[in-house]
């Protein structure tokens, strides 16, 4: 079995934002207030040291076991700093926040973008918002508008739980070592299309949205067939929706209308 601990950074995806000028600016851009943060792939700590500055209290993640045995010596100044060492697909966020409302930073491994953004999504009702740097490619796709070519599932999770923005792009040199693509910060505001309008069960209306998207250029009608059959053309037109109509077309909340009436039928 291999140890991730005793894995290169490079294997674990992990590109540190070393340019003190990119740290600067990304820290005013975040807006860090005197809250409850939550850092997700804490590194060197560059970014620690500076929410540790103004925040109330700092949860610094970091999985490589070696990265956070210096954490804990360069922040143990800091005593509102607290230093996990854990995979963050494995860490219980409302236990280690005590329940407190909190906000996040992080500099995501691009492999697993989205299962760790739907991880933090269990938690939208106590985040007040979300800042990460990911991969560029994954950022336009994110915040992409209905009728765009980038505009699928990831979008309408990302805009259904936040209000999503590419605050700027970041150039792959001011990484170590350079990944090969470009990166972004990528803001969340919460809530997004969820404080519109409610569906009762926000794990299945995913899943609705995953059959929406199963294939892109389909009409709707045609992928609801499995699961509404018949009834699929009735119900996008109770919704509002031309019958005609497919995914890429809707917004996160016109898809949450569609998913409402199916649930009804």
């Amino acid at each position: 079995m291999v140890h991730l601990q005793a894995m290169s950074p490079e294997k674990l995806g992990q590109h540190f934002l070393s340019e003190s000028s990119w740290q600067e600016r990304i820290a005013r851009a975040i807006g860090i207030d005197e809250g409850v943060w939550v850092e997700i792939g804490a590194g060197h700590g560059e970014m620690t040291m500076r929410l540790a500055r103004r925040a109330k209290k700092v949860f610094a993640i970091e999985l490589d076991a070696r990265l956070a045995a210096h954490l804990r010596r360069d922040m143990a100044r800091y005593l509102n700093v607290e230093v996990i060492e854990s995979d963050v697909m494995a860490v219980d966020f409302g236990r280690i926040t005590g329940g407190a409302r909190f906000s996040v930073y992080g500099s995501l491994p691009y492999y697993i973008t989205s299962p760790i953004l739907h991880r933090l999504f269990e938690h939208a009702e106590r985040i007040d918002a979300i800042h990460i740097v990911i991969q560029l490619e994954v950022a336009k796709r994110i915040v992409a508008a209905p009728g765009r070519r980038d505009y699928g599932y990831l979008s309408v999770a990302s805009q259904w739980f936040g209000r999503p923005e590419i605050v700027y792009p970041i150039p792959a040199g001011a990484f170590r070592p350079p990944p090969k693509v470009d990166s972004a910060l990528v803001s969340f505001r919460m809530p997004g299309e969820r404080a519109k309008i409610t569906v009762d069960d926000e794990g299945a209306f995913l899943e609705f949205v995953k059959e929406c998207f199963a294939q892109k250029r389909k009409t709707l009608r045609n992928n609801l067939r499995a699961r509404l059959g018949k009834q699929a053309e009735g119900v996008l037109l109770e919704a509002g929706v031309a019958a005609g109509a497919r995914a890429e077309e809707l917004t996160a909340g016109e898809l949450a209308g569609v998913f409402r009436v199916a649930r009804g039928r």
